[in-house]
């Protein structure tokens, strides 16, 4: 979460007016995260979270995320809801922006993911894949195999500003990546952005996921992959094997990774540790002026990929092929 566009009160108070929300009784930005402008609203009625998307959402796309939500908790997944206007419209226009407001989930996210919160969201992860299997809506994922090189070249000049020599290990990772990108992998509905800023825990336990943007059609196993990358290093972005093994534990309880989806688990994981370096190289160079936003640093990825890249199988990862396999 972000605030790259600032809504006045008086724009804000307007656009209230068509919601059955009760009056505005404060708001404010919230600061963490990169993609979209958020903020907490304080209603008569209640805490409701304001989303404009910017960059990376097309409008076309919002049905697609609001009605996933609706169908995930439909099906037992926590998640927030999306609000409708007076003409039941789940978004509108606001300060240039299409807007939505939804549901505010109570808990709080793990600054300090234990193996507890790894099971966890292993655990709900498949349960969002099992969810979502029958959602009839559908969408290519645009940050997949095919969206990085465009983002690579947006961030190749200037990449070894960043880090010596990063130019040349994207160059070649992509190289290779595009090369030996899986196919055939089972596919549905993947979160893409399950990290712990968009899980909510009260005590030990998943009270809800939030922040569906990045939502898609895409390889199950890749949404794996981008949580073993988000919840399984450490500080000094040493590999946690434990949260590994608990993360990957947690998943194959409700929904077993087959065997081609373990063998594709390592070549995945450097796909999605990429993905992230590139999307966070390209909005490291490129904060907006006066935007209120904490971009967040490409060399953790660069770190984290090294690793996958010298992972030879998914008993790396913590777990043997037969622990967990279907």
């Amino acid at each position: 979460m972000a605030v790259y566009t600032d809504v006045s009160v008086e724009e804000l108070t307007a656009f209230l007016k068509d919601y059955d929300i009760g009056e505005l009784l404060s708001y404010k930005g919230i600061a963490e995260g990169v993609e979209n402008s958020n903020f907490l609203l304080h209603t008569s009625k209640g805490a409701f979270i304001l989303t404009l998307y910017e960059k990376r959402v097309a409008a076309a796309d919002l049905p697609f995320f609001l009605s996933l939500m609706a169908h995930l908790a439909a099906h037992g997944v926590s998640c927030p809801q999306p609000a409708k206007n007076r003409r039941g419209e789940v978004y509108s226009p606001l300060a240039g922006r299409p807007a939505a407001i939804i549901d505010f989930l109570e808990g709080m996210w793990p600054r300090r993911p234990n193996a507890v919160h790894c099971a966890g969201v292993g655990e709900v992860l498949a349960k969002l894949h099992l969810a979502g299997h029958d959602f009839p809506l559908v969408r290519k994922n645009p940050l997949s195999v095919t969206g990085w090189r465009p983002l690579f070249e947006q961030a190749a000049q200037r990449a070894n500003e960043v880090q010596h020599g990063l130019y040349e290990l994207l160059s070649a990772e992509l190289d290779h990546l595009e090369r030996s990108w899986p196919e055939g992998l089972p596919q549905g509905v993947i979160h893409a952005d399950l990290f712990p800023d968009n899980v909510l825990f009260l005590g030990d336990k998943v009270s809800g996921v939030i922040d569906f943007p990045f939502a898609c059609n895409d390889f199950l196993a890749y949404d794996v992959a981008i949580c073993l990358n988000a919840w399984c290093f450490e500080a000094d972005h040493a590999f946690n094997v434990t949260k590994a093994r608990a993360l990957l534990s947690g998943y194959s309880r409700c929904r077993p990774l087959s065997t081609a989806e373990q063998d594709a688990l390592p070549l995945l994981a450097r796909g999605a540790a990429l993905r992230f370096l590139l999307t966070r190289l390209v909005d490291w160079l490129n904060v907006p002026p006066g935007a209120l936003v904490r971009p967040k640093d490409p060399v953790e990825y660069v770190r984290k990929l090294r690793f996958h890249q010298a992972v030879s199988s998914v008993r790396d990862y913590g777990l043997a092929q037969s622990g967990y396999a279907a």
